[in-house]
């Protein structure tokens, strides 16, 4: 079932979501050479409960950490440990609080240092790319509408999308219907209402789309290891267009 949530609900939503863009801009300060993604994960589990709110992803399904950190080819879904940033590589950074007994869900990924040319474009075409999807979630659209320009921003770019793994609906559970897959045909799917929260997540190969799952069961990386980014914003769907709610 499709929720349509409130004026209110969404207000409530716009402070978990906000938490969580903040979360990650302080997070996106903190990235350079040697810091390690335990480091960044500690971080941000001080910050979610600094400001009275639950990290969202510890002990979901099992999920041993607060944050997702994904380096490389890591599509999403990295475990934070003890490797530490290197100069030139790329890192995904996804975050989910609840406070007020809603969820808030954001992801980046970030350059450490300089980065290649195929990096900084691959970084540039994703983040493109969501802002594509939202533009299309907007009253009376259907919801391929914000896949179908997710996939076609990223294919004219020579770049590929993760077919596996989907955005979502979001707000007292973590993930809600509908799913939002990062592909497909336009004018397809429900109809997009006023009330509709969506949290739309592109993710998108230098390679193949295909992925894999690590021995942890939680790692998903590039079948054939290139690169792949990650972006994510909760959006509220309004008779004026998409709200964005994850902004800091």
């Amino acid at each position: 079932m499709i929720h349509i949530r409130t004026p209110k609900e969404i207000e409530i939503m716009r402070q978990s979501n906000r938490l969580a863009a903040q979360v990650l801009k302080k997070l996106q300060e903190a990235i350079k050479p040697g810091v390690t993604t335990k480091e960044l994960d500690h971080l941000a589990e001080r910050l979610i409960e600094a400001a009275g709110a639950t990290p969202a992803f510890k002990g979901y399904r099992g999920y041993p950490a607060s944050l997702c950190v994904s380096i490389n080819e890591e599509v999403v879904h990295g475990i934070p440990g003890h490797r530490r940033l290197k100069q030139g590589e790329i890192v995904s950074l996804d975050v989910g609080v609840f406070l007020n007994e809603y969820y808030g869900d954001a992801a980046i990924t970030c350059p450490v240092g300089q980065v290649s040319e195929e990096a900084s474009r691959l970084l540039e075409v994703a983040q493109e790319a969501l802002a594509k999807g939202i533009e299309q979630a907007k009253d009376g659209n259907r919801l391929l509408d914000i896949s179908y320009a997710i996939q076609s921003w990223a294919e004219a770019h020579g770049f590929s999308v993760v077919r596996d793994f989907v955005g979502h609906g979001i707000g007292r559970n973590l993930h809600e219907d509908p799913q939002v897959p990062n592909f497909g045909a336009p004018h397809t799917g429900p109809r997009l209402r006023p009330g509709m929260v969506l949290a739309i997540e592109p993710m998108i190969n230098a390679g193949t789309w295909e992925v894999k799952v690590l021995d942890d069961g939680w790692t998903v990386i590039t079948a054939d290891r290139r690169l792949s980014a990650h972006f994510e914003h909760t959006i509220a769907v309004t008779e004026q267009g998409a709200d964005i709610l994850s902004l800091p």
